[in-house]
Order: C-alpha cells, then sequence, then structure tokens
C-alpha cells in the first residue's frame, strides 16, 4: 500500500536587483531554498534545507534512506504545507527505528549540513549488488548521458547555485532533480523509485557534486551500481 502525497509546489527562483562589476544595476534570477521541518508521528526529526522542487518525495525518500522506515508500506501519509514550513508524516504503525536510530547523529559532509541517524555503516556488509560483469556502462551510453544532461534544461543554467541528480537506464533519462544539496536531489530520486517501484539494478545514478562516502552509501543502500559524477570521489568515497 503507498501513502498518501499532497503536492505542494511553490516558487524555486525569485528575482533579485543586483549591481554588476560595471556599476550597471541588473535584475538576477536567484533559487529559493527554504527549510522544511519533517514531523514523523507529530514528532520534530530534522530540518532540511531545500529547493522544494518536489518535497513529498524528499521526504520519503530520505525516510528511506536514513533507515528509519523499512518501505513506503510503512507510512500513511506525508502532508507538505509551505505555511508553516512542514512536512506531517503519519505511519501505520510507528517507526520503531525512530528512536533508536535518532539518537545518534552524524552530521556529514552534504551542502549546507546533512544529517545521517545510527551508525552509518551499519549493515553494509549485508548490501548486494549485481556483479561486475552485468553492472557494466559503455563509452558510448556514458557520453550520451553526458548530452543528455548537457541539453537538459534546469535552474543552474538560469540562476547557479544548486546540484543536479538523474537516474538514467541505459541513455535514457528517467528522472532529473535539482536542490541545494546533492544529497536531497539522491532522496528525492529515491522517493519517486519507490512510490513507483522501479528497480535498480539497471539503472545509473548521475551527480553534479563529489561522490562522498555518504552518497556511495545511499546509492548502494537503493540498489543502484554504477554512479556517475562530473565533479570528482572522495579517498573514503573510492574505497566504500
Amino acid at each position: 500500500m503507498k501513502p498518501a502525497l499532497t503536492q505542494a509546489r511553490g516558487a524555486l527562483l525569485r528575482e533579485i536587483a543586483t549591481v554588476d562589476e560595471h556599476g550597471q544595476r541588473r535584475t538576477i534570477e536567484v533559487p529559493v531554498e527554504r527549510p522544511l521541518t519533517v514531523y514523523v508521528d507529530r514528532r520534530a526529526l530534522v530540518t532540511l534545507m531545500t529547493l522544494g522542487q518536489l518535497p513529498e518525495l524528499l521526504v520519503l525518500g530520505y525516510l528511506l534512506n536514513q533507515r528509519l522506515v523499512p518501505d513506503v508500506s510503512a507510512l500513511e501519509s506525508v502532508t507538505v504545507d509551505w505555511e508553516v514550513a512542514a512536512a506531517a508524516v503519519r505511519t501505520r504503525r510507528g517507526a520503531a527505528a525512530l528512536q533508536a536510530r535518532a539518537a545518534r547523529r552524524v552530521v556529514t559532509t552534504g551542502c549546507g549540513q546533512g544529517t545521517v541517524f545510527g551508525d552509518v555503516m551499519a549493515g553494509l556488509e549485508g548490501l548486494q549488488l549485481p556483479p561486475v560483469e552485468q553492472a557494466r556502462l559503455s563509452q558510448g551510453t556514458l557520453y550520451r548521458m553526458l548530452e543528455t544532461i548537457r541539453r537538459q534544461e534546469s535552474i543552474h543554467r538560469r540562476a547557479g547555485s544548486v546540484h543536479g541528480c538523474a537516474l538514467f537506464r541505459g541513455a535514457e533519462l528517467l528522472m532529473f532533480v535539482e536542490d541545494v544539496g546533492r544529497h536531497n536531489a539522491i532522496d528525492t530520486i529515491t522517493g519517486w523509485m519507490a512510490l513507483h517501484d522501479v528497480p535498480a539494478h539497471d539503472k545509473v545514478f548521475y551527480t553534479t557534486g563529489r561522490l562522498t562516502s555518504e552518497m556511495v552509501l545511499m546509492s548502494a543502500q537503493v540498489g543502484v551500481p554504477i554512479i556517475v559524477s562530473r565533479n570528482g570521489v572522495t579517498a573514503m568515497g573510492h574505497e566504500m
């Protein structure tokens, strides 16, 4: 059973008046960063700083990637209200893992500041990904992916200051999301995949941001075997 989701939407860009390097006044667009406090069964959990492109999917993916809920069937609804900057999550039987895992919080290297709950390495040895023979990406497919991203209409192209993440099947773009943090974007894609029962074994994640250990772990938890970054990888991300 899938949770009921609102479809809260807000402006993603705002015009501001500036003075450029020549002393000329002009108007530019900037991304709208906003706080979203997540409440699970009326208990405040975390405040996410987000662009708010698809906030319900962001919350859903965040709870899944933090392993605070086992799957989407554990949730009854996700309600986002931008007037109070809050997301109310209602579970079907209570989030059993919530109190235990929320006892430990780790500030991560996510843009702004990310927070993960509990032992980030717990259960890592149990993750199963497709064998190397199946998880392959041809040079031609990679080039077509990058060309698709280059042509993609984006907030970054208009205003900068955001990261983008995409989900591909071969060279086919399935979903593209932008946010102020790359971890938010991958959470949103995770939520979309879970809501629509999208298998992960033949997919590729693309991100404009660096591949930290957090990003690699999140991709592995979802089951996506290949990650592409145009930015680079940290040593811990590579080891993981």
